[in-house]
């Protein structure tokens, strides 16, 4: 079984940063592509930015300057550095990953359950 955990939302007034990090634990033989997608109410869940397992990335283009995403693949975390931050960026944060469980499986996508972000004085 694989779980995704996400840490570090919460409140924060414009302006000011936050660091979301997310583990990949459980039985796991290879990352591939790692990201984090956001969902607003009443719309529809959007990728922020993303990190293939050599290191490029991408982003949002509503982000990009402001946020940077990151990787440790050893620890199978991946992290996403939000600075600068304004009230439209107020969400649900997701983690995503593309992985494989063990060498003969294909490659599968997996959520974690989301944490918080909200930008408000």
């Amino acid at each position: 079984q694989v779980q995704l955990v996400e840490s570090g939302g919460g409140l924060v007034q414009p302006g000011g940063s936050l660091r979301l990090s997310c583990v990949a634990s459980g039985s796991i033989f290879s990352i591939n592509a790692m990201g984090w997608y956001r969902q607003a109410p009443g719309k529809q869940r959007e990728l922020v930015a993303a990190i293939t397992s050599g290191g490029s990335t991408t982003y949002a283009d509503s982000v990009k300057g402001r946020f940077t995403i990151s990787r440790d693949n050893a620890k199978n975390t991946v992290f996403l550095q939000m600075n600068s931050l304004k009230p439209e960026d107020t969400a649900v944060y997701y983690c995503n990953a593309d992985l494989k469980r063990h060498y003969w499986e294909v490659v599968r996508n997996y959520w974690g359950q989301g944490t918080q972000v909200t930008v408000s004085s």
